[in-house]
Formats: structure tokens, C-alpha cells, sequence
């Protein structure tokens, strides 16, 4: 394995708009690099984007959907619920993150991220822009794991949340990894569930709608199943897929 680039990250400016690699790695799933457009040090013009195995998966160019994920699981939840806990799966460029903490409804917050590359980016690289005030939230909680494999096994007293918001692929149809696809299996969905506490929420993040893992939800024995979109300036919108776990 090549060694792991070290900070300082490459923040030198491009001589024109295209993408500048900020930082490359290759781990247990793959590479996943960090891309910069604008200018050096990061402003209100600077683009960062995360591509996996060439994939581009998200920049911070908007975020809108991201926080959606976050304000139409807790809209789901009863109001008197009190201090509901949250499990973001997959920090990304970490707008789920900042929304999730920006609600003093939220209690305990844990994000869980396979790519060490990611974590360090928001812990000491120049996604710190983005993220620095969320993470010394003393509710927030990075765990370093697979949401897949943590979802089944987890820690050893598992801990149960009332909304489950997942974030780890561009939709349960354009997964990242094979892996990731035994998430959107009855399975998997049976793993979300077990790991929701009664009239819990599981929101989805997807970048076009999926009417068949709606119906998948629904043979889950998931209701209230419906979804959420969110117009984008191309193509079809993003959207959030919902559902509710039985009482």
C-alpha cells in the first residue's frame, strides 16, 4: 500500500476552473479523493467535491437536500417526542451534520463513516470550514465504522434511535460499493428497523426517486412510507425517501 498523504493538503490555486486533487487515498473500499474548485484557501467561492472509485458523490456547492434528510425525519416525529436521538449514516461533506446540530430539539447526534480519509478531512483538513462548530457539539459522536456491518452488529449493548437518516450512496438504485446494496435488502432494512425505537424514522437520501424501494419499505412493514424531492437545477430532482417503524 502507498503511504497515506500527510497535511498540509494541496490548496494551491488552479490556473483555471477545473478540479484540483486535494487529497488522494486508497483504503479497505477503494480511493476516495477530495477535489477543490476555486480559488487556494477556502472562501464562499471554493467547491469542495468527494469522489469514490471515480464516483462523484457530493460537493458543497449546495446542500439542500442534505439538510432536507434531517428536517423531514424529525418533522416526522412526534413533537412531544423529547431529545430524539439521531444516527446520521455517512458524514460526507457534513451539511447533514451542521442541520442536525443546528436544532436544540436533537439529543444524542452519531454519524457513522467508513472512509478515515472523510473523518480526517472534517477533523483537521479544510472541510474544518464546514464542520468545525458541528463536531465540538457535545451531542455529536463520529464512529469510524461500516453502516452496514455496524447496523447489524454494532456496539455490544446496541443502542436504539428515533430516526435513522442515511446518506452513504447517491440511492438505494446507484449504490457506491456492492456491498452497500445489502442496505436496501429486507435484511438490511430489517437491520434499520431493529435499530429504531417504535415510531422511529428511517429517511433515505437518494439522488433520483425509486418507487421499487418504496415497495420495499413497505414489505419491510415500514408505513407511512412516502418521499420528499427537491428540485435541482438538471435533471431529476433529489429526493428523500421516508418511512415510519411500527409502534
Amino acid at each position: 500500500m502507498q503511504p497515506q498523504p500527510q497535511p498540509p493538503y494541496d490548496l494551491h490555486p488552479a490556473d483555471d476552473d477545473r478540479p484540483v486533487t486535494v487529497d488522494r487515498r486508497e483504503g479497505p473500499y477503494g480511493e476516495v479523493v477530495l477535489r477543490r474548485r476555486g480559488g487556494g484557501e477556502p472562501s464562499e467561492d471554493t467547491v469542495f467535491e468527494i469522489i469514490a472509485n471515480g464516483c462523484f458523490l457530493m460537493d458543497t456547492s449546495d446542500g439542500r437536500s442534505e439538510r432536507l434528510l434531517i428536517r423531514a425525519a424529525l418533522g416526522a416525529l412526534p413533537a412531544d417526542r423529547p431529545s430524539p436521538a439521531l444516527l446520521i449514516g455517512g458524514l460526507g461533506v457534513g451539511f447533514s451534520l451542521v442541520e442536525a446540530v443546528a436544532e436544540p430539539r436533537w439529543g444524542r447526534i452519531a454519524v457513522v463513516e467508513r472512509e478515515a480519509a472523510v473523518i480526517d478531512w472534517h477533523r483537521e483538513g479544510p472541510l474544518t470550514a464546514v464542520t468545525a462548530g458541528a463536531l465540538a457539539d457535545p451531542r455529536a459522536e463520529i464512529v469510524h465504522a461500516d453502516l452496514v456491518a455496524w447496523l447489524r452488529t454494532g456496539p455490544q449493548a446496541p443502542q436504539s434511535y428515533d430516526a435513522l437518516c442515511l446518506d452513504i450512496d447517491n440511492g438505494p438504485d446507484w449504490t457506491v460499493t456492492e456491498d452497500n446494496d445489502g442496505l436496501y435488502s429486507p435484511a438490511g432494512l430489517a437491520a434499520c428497523a431493529a435499530r429504531l425505537a417504535p415510531g422511529g424514522v428511517l429517511a433515505v437520501w437518494s439522488a433520483q426517486p425509486s418507487p421499487a424501494f418504496e415497495e420495499s419499505l413497505r414489505n419491510a412493514g415500514f408505513t407511512q412510507v412516502r418521499t420528499e424531492e427537491v428540485t435541482v437545477a438538471r435533471g431529476v430532482p433529489d429526493v428523500v425517501h421516508l418511512a415510519v417503524r411500527g409502534a
